[in-house]
């Protein structure tokens, strides 16, 4: 050993940095452990989907063993079930009248507030009758005078008779003593017709109501001088009991509802805009004589008593025109009717708790509820939520709703 080895320190030896290869085994294993656990608690966490897969075989067959997926149902009744036409359709009033003035002269009275319902000959304006009371007297005073004129033609005449009968005067002086008494009859009934025109002013002065109805705003303030020929009117009344809907139906219903009106009144119903709320009760009335190309729809016109005002001039409503009831139908909620391109069909939850597929017709949907044609007998379970989940031979855990004895609709 050398002098200068002796000093030098002696390095020790580092060991290599492991490689990255060598903890792929460590990746793996944690792997295999997430993979276990997801399998075994994936289950417990979130069951309705591998019940959603449906029975595959072995136990779940037939819903033997496997856990019962939950739904909702509920049972088909046997009832009546309305057919119905639906349209849309405006009120409209029988009767609108805008009040005008026959005579001329300055309003004295208003009789009636705006929005008021009044009824067939109420007084609604009063115009100054003094002007047709003058008249009245004079025409009356004209005739006393033309009266008095012929008493005493009547006088002469039966004088002129004599004496011409004694050949004292000549005849043409009797002829023109018969027309002066005709010339004063006719002035009388001259003046009885001015009697009775200044009593029709008089009448014509105090202006009624020509029908029951709601006022509307008034057009002409008290103390205005009107004339007959003013283009506005006084004030606008408007008959709202009865009333009408006018509603379109489509040309096709046409010969089923003429078939039906042959045999009786039929029903309507007056909904709101929503159709959730009915608001009166009416008949068809008549039907209009021709079909509006541009639509394919024909007018219908009801009548409706409207006692509660419920229904008003110019308002939309939904018209339903009850066609016909079809009887002991078996009923269900539209909810359970499920639809595949090749069929209709239903879920029916089965004694043992299994779901069984069953093909149905349904021809009528009301609401709600449809009438199934065939397919289906009263008081079988059908399910109206949870379907997703189904198919044939699922084992189920079922809960009832809904009322399941529902008397007849019409």
């Amino acid at each position: 050993m050398t002098p200068d080895t002796a000093q030098r320190p002696v390095a020790l030896a580092t060991p290599p940095p492991p490689s990255k290869k060598s903890y792929g085994w460590v990746w793996v294993l944690l792997l295999c452990l997430a993979g276990g656990a997801a399998y075994f608690y994936y289950p417990k966490f979130f069951p309705g989907t591998a019940e959603a897969q449906g029975p595959k075989g072995g136990k779940d067959d037939k819903g033997g063993g496997g856990r019962a997926v939950p739904v909702i149902a509920a049972l088909s009744r046997q009832g009546d079930m309305p057919v119905y036409l639906n349209g849309l359709g405006s009120v409209t009033a029988f009767n609108t009248v805008t009040v005008r003035s026959r005579v001329d002269g300055q309003i004295m009275k208003i009789g009636f507030t705006e929005g008021q319902l009044v009824k067939e000959g109420d007084l609604l304006v009063e115009i100054d009758p003094r002007p047709f009371q003058v008249m009245l007297e004079a025409a009356e005073a004209q005739k006393a005078k033309d009266q008095a004129l012929l008493q005493n033609a009547l006088v002469d005449r039966e004088r002129y008779k004599v004496l011409f009968g004694q050949e004292a005067i000549p005849k043409q002086q009797y002829d023109t003593q018969l027309a002066t008494v005709a010339q004063y009859e006719a002035q009388i009934k001259s003046d009885q017709s001015a009697i009775d025109n200044a009593k029709l002013q008089l009448v014509y002065s105090k202006i009624t109501s020509p029908l029951t109805g709601r006022i509307g705003l008034r057009l002409v303030d008290q103390g205005n001088i009107i004339h007959a020929t003013d283009t506005n009117g006084l004030v606008v009344i408007t008959q709202l009991q009865p009333i009408a809907v006018i509603f379109n139906i489509a040309e096709d219903s046409l010969p089923a509802v003429r078939k039906k009106m042959q045999a009786g009144t039929l029903r309507i119903d007056a909904y709101d805009r929503d159709l959730k709320k009915k608001l009166a009760q009416g008949k068809l009335l008549t039907i209009d004589n021709q079909i509006d190309q541009s639509t394919g729809t024909v007018r219908f016109k009801g009548q409706f008593e409207n006692e509660d005002n419920s229904l008003f001039p110019n308002q939309f409503v939904n018209a339903r025109l009850l066609l016909d009831t079809r009887h002991n139908a078996v009923i269900i909620p539209t909810a359970a009717i499920q639809r595949s391109p090749q069929s209709t069909f239903v879920y029916v939850v089965k004694p043992d708790n299994t779901a069984e597929v069953r093909n149905v017709v349904s021809t009528l949907t009301e609401g709600d509820e449809a009438a199934v044609d065939s397919g289906l007998e009263p008081g079988e379970s059908v399910v109206i939520d949870g379907v997703d989940k189904l198919q044939q031979g699922t084992k189920v855990s079922m809960r009832l709703v809904g009322d399941t004895h529902k008397g007849p609709r019409g």
